[in-house]
């Protein structure tokens, strides 16, 4: 981890801190209220909930914190994606999305925004950079792709993007601001489902949208107020303690997925390994020149889908569930969610288990499916 990222961490925890007053309370109040007193001209004040509430500020203090960069919270991933889409977006633009990413950012514009008159093209974040980006008002990447972690170049994406006069967008999900900064290799912005590692024990759901483009942040605010898109109180505040100790977990989980990744390599119920870590990945002399960490997404490829399912749920240290980034080692057949896979894929997501116990648990799974 770089010197600023930390002391980006070590301060965390403490932003609070630097604002309390004798008697308060050190963690962060819960305030769910709708309607705040607010007399007379009361700008600069809190005046109802939809407007603004003093447990989102306190979360969108974190998030700055770590992106260096003003953030918006949303109630989801997929409300912060929706937000930048109908902010940004009109009538008669031409965008680009990921053919291997998330799949519902593309369900979103191609029944929604279609009807709107906004039209896209998808490309294979492996070679987005090929084809250009001319005719393209926004330009959209998520790398790691999610599921198969592929990986583009941030950096020229946007280089190139830009000359052609288009908005760059990255999804920077599945690495967090301690795995990735695409914010500090040239997007102009970044969207987040805070729902994963930040919050890490997967009890909210929670989003983000950061940019260093004043204007854009003003009109993501004014999008959020207007359509009422709003997170809730208990999701911030449950989100806030989750930012605490994401820097400990993140790096617990890192570590864990490194070594795990490297182990499964050659077994032989497994027919593909991915991992940006592993020095033989495609993804990996990239990862290694955009990326701070390689993650704690491992992906797998078994004989079929009763075989997947079978490692699955006959790991005792894994949790059958979709959603990734929480203390507990999840996996999922993504078959299941429409992605564009083998049978047999599955998407392994690292937890904070000790590694030699979870290794032990995978392998004996994985030893059953072989026979």
């Amino acid at each position: 981890m770089s010197e600023t990222l930390q002391s980006r961490a070590a301060t965390l925890a403490h932003l609070r801190g630097r604002t309390l007053q004798r008697g308060e309370s050190v963690p962060l109040p819960l305030i769910t209220a709708a309607t705040f007193h607010a007399p007379g001209d009361s700008t600069g004040f809190h005046q109802y909930g939809r407007f603004s509430n003093p447990t989102w500020d306190a979360v969108e203090e974190m998030l700055a914190h770590l992106e260096d960069a003003p953030c918006i919270a949303f109630p989801s991933g997929m409300a912060a994606i929706a937000a930048v889409f109908f902010t940004l977006l009109k009538s008669g633009d031409h965008i680009l999305l990921p053919a291997d990413g998330y799949p519902t950012g593309r369900g979103l514009v191609e029944r929604y925004l279609g009807k709107l008159g906004v039209t896209f093209d998808t490309r294979p974040t492996a070679t987005f950079l090929d084809g250009g980006f001319a005719g393209y008002r926004l330009v959209f990447i998520e790398t790691p792709s999610n599921p198969a972690l592929d990986i583009c170049d941030i950096a020229a994406v946007a280089e190139a993007a830009h000359a052609k006069g288009a908005i760059v967008v990255a999804d920077n999900t599945t690495m967090t601001p301690f795995g990735q900064r695409p914010l500090d290799l040239g997007v102009d912005i970044l969207v987040a489902a805070d729902t994963k590692a930040p919050n890490g024990h997967s009890d909210a759901l929670f989003g983000h949208v950061a940019s260093r483009d004043a204007d854009i942040i003003a009109a993501i605010k004014d999008w959020r107020q207007t359509s009422g898109s709003i997170p809730g109180a208990l999701d911030a505040w449950l989100v806030h303690r989750g930012l605490e100790t994401l820097e400990l977990r993140f790096e617990r989980m890192c570590n864990t997925a490194e070594v795990i990744a490297e182990r499964l390599k050659g077994h032989k119920a497994l027919e593909a390994v991915r991992y940006p870590g592993l020095e033989d990945d495609p993804s990996h002399n990239l990862a290694r020149s955009q990326m701070e960490r390689f993650g704690f997404l491992i992906s797998v490829v078994l004989g079929s889908e009763d075989e997947a399912e079978n490692f699955i749920n006959g790991c005792k240290l894994m949790q059958a569930a979709t959603s990734f980034g929480s203390v507990h080692t999840s996996a999922e057949r993504r078959t299941r969610r429409g992605d564009a896979v083998p049978p047999g894929f599955v998407r392994i997501a690292i937890g904070c288990e000790p590694v030699e116990e979870l290794w032990t648990a995978i392998k004996e799974s994985l030893d059953r499916v072989a026979g």
